[in-house]
């Protein structure tokens, strides 16, 4: 990112005047640039050759199977697993890298992790003796050959070498062999499971007759996901799955409604690793439209059209009060329904903007509030709702189309609510706006709108009826053809380099939606889930808004700390079948759960996206998280208005969908200006206490309750008026 030491953003100090105008007239440079995290090997020499040539090849692999030459679902999938584990352990180290002050391993760990290769490099050998011997006729293997040369030696290497990864430290440039066993691994345990899922055996899962090796392949399958997982995310999730699995054996020793009769580990394992679990939704959902839109995404990065983003923000948005954090919701959202992680867009559009704001008078806080509580909203901006569109089309069996146009009011209100706050708070500080020399020229950015194009082509396929898989591939082609005309053009390497980002890109998402898969296979065969509803469906009993405030909690709990796929795959399997069962319509009670999945990146104590900002902010994590909740707090009314206006989710008459829109939109304002104490001026406690009591009634939907919101939101104007003669001067100017 441009930065200064002066107040004059992004300009250049010692420059001739066309050079400054220039200069200021570019205010975005390198968002698009490939994050590179702190546990990342940087290769050189022939390993970054061979990893790119890996990452190039998995990419291409995923458009050629999805577009031109398909694969049986299950190879499919397994294979789309396992890549992604073997990129993941070569590109990500398990333990802090060695440094001036932190010592490479000592030689005795090396070898000992030498060794580890012995077992890891025997149970790949059997894989492919067995695979022979199912060639060769025989309708399965002997129990003790899986058992003691292909079982033991793959759980052994693989739990040994994870731990032995912990501590192993390696310089940034070079492989780690723990890693290299853990590579091996990974393809031993998918070689057994495409051998036997492409036999007969495959039928045979979950009961006795199930060869016992698929037991061992899923358990150090899963074991192989969990360490993925605790590298790219964190152990959030990782303790949230260990705790599902802790309950598939602990469940019968539990009393009251979380008892049940019990699992053996191998009727477990054989089943976890197929459709019900690792190779259902989650995984269906990662390998065909997450990775597609990962691919699109990168393919838009290289022709450097998120830097065009910001900038056409700056543009919209730069010379209203308090710009930059406008340019911040603008850009976040434009950002965010793209990267799929609110995080990861925090760090790409953050960097630039909290800066900025902090220049016109935000407080740091405020400044990365305002971004955490954005960028989380990305992930609800259709058209491609940061990939939760399709994996709800997925769980649900709604078209696609129903979903993306279902949620645009929903993401016009959150980006209205955060809107208001933000306005509001530059309001009652007198914040300025960019100055017409500080932002880019409309006039000159007018002249490249066609780098929106792919998204336009994205949209306009979707509605015409295309597949989303052939209208992802029509886009990140567009997106290739548009760049040969702007002055990012992609010849051949960068074309290649954009397939070498998605694969790097997709490596955290789909270990998340692998492990997601991990905690729905837990709930299909164990019957939580079904418990889960009776109990939601007692207290509806009492209130149905009992049941639903419940519910949101639960969404947030299970989100906190997880990426969104993964936080609305693991509520959309616990608490949406229970919503529907108390006679909540499916579209809204998946809506329900995954706005909440959403808001938990901002929700305190654990706040992924908040937290990010605060890195950026420089500002107390826990400060920012609170701040950040604040700025979302009218958002968190908005899913409830699904329950008592499905209109607001265009079901509905036309002028019903319309009334509940406009009204929820003002009802919103009200909401925003009683926690911000600000409405068309200072509001005092009375008249904060008026606005929120006028803005649920606005919310609640109702012909009447509308009319009673109405006359309250005039009622207080007029008063306001009357106080301030019209409105109220800031209490400082800037």
């Amino acid at each position: 990112m441009s930065n200064t030491s002066d107040n004059r953003p992004l300009a250049a100090q010692d420059e001739t005047p066309l050079e400054k105008k220039d200069a200021a007239e570019i205010l975005a440079e390198g968002v698009d640039e490939e994050i590179i995290e702190s546990n990342r090997r940087l290769f050189t020499g022939w390993q970054w050759a061979l990893f790119a040539a890996m990452a190039v090849v998995y990419s291409l692999f995923h458009l050629v199977v999805l577009n031109a030459i398909p694969l049986e679902t299950w190879s499919y999938r397994i294979l789309h697993i396992s890549g992604a584990l073997v990129l993941g352990f070569g590109l990500f180290t398990g333990a802090r890298f060695a440094n001036e002050t932190t010592a490479v391993a000592p030689k005795w760990l090396s070898a000992l992790a030498a060794l580890l290769l012995i077992p890891a490099a025997y149970a790949l050998l059997q894989v492919y003796q067995m695979w022979r011997t199912m060639e060769g006729g025989a309708m399965r293997i002997d129990a003790q050959i899986e058992t003691w040369h292909f079982g033991y030696p793959l759980i052994f290497a693989t739990a040994a070498a994870i731990l032995l990864s912990w501590s192993y430290r390696q310089v940034r440039e070079k492989l780690s062999l723990p890693d290299l066993v853990l590579m091996v691994c990974a393809v031993a345990s998918a070689g057994y499971l495409l051998v036997m899922y492409n036999s007969p055996l495959r039928m045979s899962t979950g009961t006795a007759f199930a060869p016992v090796g698929i037991s061992y392949a899923a358990i150090a399958g899963c074991l192989l996901i969990l360490e993925l997982t605790r590298r790219l995310t964190g152990n959030a999730l990782v303790i949230i799955t260990a705790l599902f699995l802790v309950y598939v054996f602990a469940g019968p020793l539990l009393p009251g409604f979380l008892g049940y009769p019990g699992l053996s580990m191998t009727r477990f394992f054989s089943q976890v690793y197929t459709d019900i679990g690792v190779l259902g939704q989650t995984t269906a959902v990662s390998s065909t439209y997450i990775i597609l839109f990962i691919i699109f995404a990168a393919f838009l990065q290289a022709s450097k059209v998120g830097d065009y983003f910001i900038n056409f923000a700056f543009a919209a948005a730069g010379r209203a009060r308090g710009g930059p954090a406008k340019v911040a919701i603008f850009a976040s959202g434009l950002m965010g329904m793209i990267n799929g992680t609110s995080a990861g867009n925090v760090v790409s559009t953050g960097s630039l903007t909290i800066p900025l704001m902090k220049k016109v008078g935000y407080s740091s806080r405020s400044a990365g509030a305002i971004e955490a509580a954005a960028s989380s909203g990305g992930q609800i901006m259709p058209p491609i709702m940061g990939a939760g569109a399709f994996i709800m089309a997925e769980i649900t069996g709604i078209p696609y189309r129903e979903i993306a146009a279902a949620a645009l009011i929903p993401a016009a209100l959150y980006f209205l609510s955060v809107y208001f706050m933000v306005d509001m708070e530059a309001a009652k500080k007198g914040m300025r706006g960019m100055s017409k020399e500080e932002i880019p020229q409309f006039r000159r950015l007018a002249k490249h709108a066609y780098l929106f194009a792919p998204i336009i082509i994205l949209i306009g396929a979707l509605f015409m009826g295309y597949s989303v898989i052939r209208a992802g591939t029509l886009a990140t082609a567009a997106a290739a053809v548009v760049s040969w005309i702007s002055p990012n053009k992609m010849g051949p390497v960068a074309i290649l380099r954009a397939l070498q980002l998605a694969s790097n890109m997709a490596i955290q998402i789909i270990a998340v939606c692998a492990c997601a898969g991990i905690i729905v296979g837990v709930i299909a065969l164990t019957g939580v889930g079904a418990r889960f509803s009776s109990l939601l469906l007692g207290l509806a009993g009492f209130s149905q808004l009992l049941a639903l405030f419940f519910a949101m909690c639960i969404s947030i709990l299970l989100g906190m700390g997880m990426p969104t796929t993964a936080a609305y795959a693991v509520a959309a399997s616990v608490v949406a079948p229970g919503l529907i069962n108390i006679g909540i319509q499916p579209l809204v009670a998946h809506f329900f759960v995954f706005y909440f999945a959403v808001m938990s990146a901002i929700t305190p104590p654990v706040a992924l996206a908040s937290y990010a900002a605060a890195g950026i902010s420089g500002d107390n994590a826990m400060g920012t998280s609170v701040a950040s909740f604040k700025i979302g707090l009218a958002a968190f009314i908005v899913p409830f208005m699904f329950f008592y206006s499905p209109a607001l989710l265009m079901e509905g008459s036309g002028w019903q969908i319309l009334r509940v829109a406009v009204t929820a939109s003002i009802g919103i304002f009200m909401l925003s200006a009683a926690v911000q104490a600000w409405f068309f001026g200072p509001a005092k406690l009375l008249m904060r206490i008026g606005l929120t009591l006028g803005a649920l009634f606005l919310i609640y939907g109702g012909l009447y309750t509308d009319i009673a919101g109405l006359i309250i939101m005039v009622a207080l104007y007029m008063l306001q008026r009357g106080m301030h003669g019209g409105g109220a001067k800031p209490a400082t100017t800037g």
